[in-house]
């Protein structure tokens, strides 16, 4: 390990000093001469100036990312890797193949073991609301976000209508199995919230702007995102109180507000099975103020309870 430490301090310094690198490691001089002769064994390029201000470099040009995980960063590595399909990016899959396949031959046996317990024993499957996105316009996305310059593309919105944009991109997020992009649309002069999966031809333009330090994406997605174009618009009434149906609800997009002794639920969804079985496992009682159609919803769901218990 102190010979990887070594390493990495070279890599980050233009040079340093033998007694530098004594002080930092804490051991003496000739320790320290040892690592480097270790690291020449290793054929890693260490330069050496003796004499009064003598130090230890690099040779120009050399670069090696030093591989230094415990047990535990090496697994969540390899999980991390692994769990890109839950994200809707299975388009990545080449590249965390190539990634784990490149970590298993670099890392020690022990090391290497724990990810292969990743890759023998641990599934990781998208659940079936993740929408998949394409895993390009995501890079080109979050590469204009970071160079503060507009994108352009073609949109198809809910309702299957196409549209040029040009937007200032502030942010892309990841909620509910799917990516949104969150930026200020030139053609409605308004902040807008777009699906990465309805957006084609998306390209970085040459025009520049200054993206607002204080923009909060979380905070921006909590207030708009429970009214979203869906197929659905959900009202309903449940009886738990305020503080508690925030906390529950306000991971999954829906907009929560005190109504008396309970708390009044709104939202847009595509599908209602899985949002009327959530409620369900509240064990609370409900009112349904909107659409009539998750009335049936609920009326499917409590005969294919009967007939299970049956």
């Amino acid at each position: 390990m102190r010979v990887l430490t070594v390493l990495e301090i070279l890599q980050a310094r233009e040079h340093v000093s033998g007694a530098e690198l004594a002080e930092r490691l804490e051991v003496d001089v000739r320790t320290v001469q040892r690592y480097i002769v270790r690291l020449q064994d290793l054929s890693i390029p260490v330069e050496s100036v003796r004499g009064v201000g003598g130090f230890y470099r690099l040779r120009p040009g050399f670069r090696l990312p030093p591989l230094m995980f415990t047990d535990e960063e090496a697994f969540a590595l390899s999980l991390g890797l692994r769990a890109l399909r839950q994200l809707g990016l299975a388009a990545f899959a080449p590249a965390t193949e190539g990634a784990s396949a490149k970590l298993g031959r670099v890392l020690p046996q022990a090391l290497r073991e724990s990810i292969q317990t990743v890759e023998d024993v641990v599934a990781v499957e998208p659940g079936p609301w993740v929408v998949a996105t394409s895993a390009e316009a995501l890079i080109q996305a979050a590469s204009a976000i970071r160079m503060c310059r507009r994108v352009r593309f073609s949109y198809r919105s809910h309702g299957g209508a196409s549209s040029q944009r040009e937007i200032e991109p502030y942010a892309v997020i990841h909620t509910d199995g799917r990516w949104y992009l969150i930026g200020h649309c030139l053609s409605r002069a308004a902040l807008r919230t777009f699906r990465l999966d309805r957006v084609a031809d998306l390209e970085v333009c040459a025009e520049t702007f200054k993206r607002p330090a204080s923009f909060d994406a979380r905070q921006y997605l909590r207030d708009h995102m429970p009214f979203i174009q869906s197929d659905y618009q959900i009202d309903v009434w449940i009886d738990m109180p305020f503080e508690e149906a925030e906390r529950t609800f306000s991971m999954w997009r829906v907009a929560a507000e005190k109504d008396g002794a309970g708390t009044r639920l709104r939202c847009g969804r595509d599908h209602l099975q899985m949002f009327a079985a959530m409620l369900l496992s509240m064990g609370r009682r409900i009112v349904i103020h909107q659409p009539p159609e998750l009335r049936d919803t609920f009326k499917q769901l409590a005969q294919q309870a009967i007939q299970a218990a049956q």
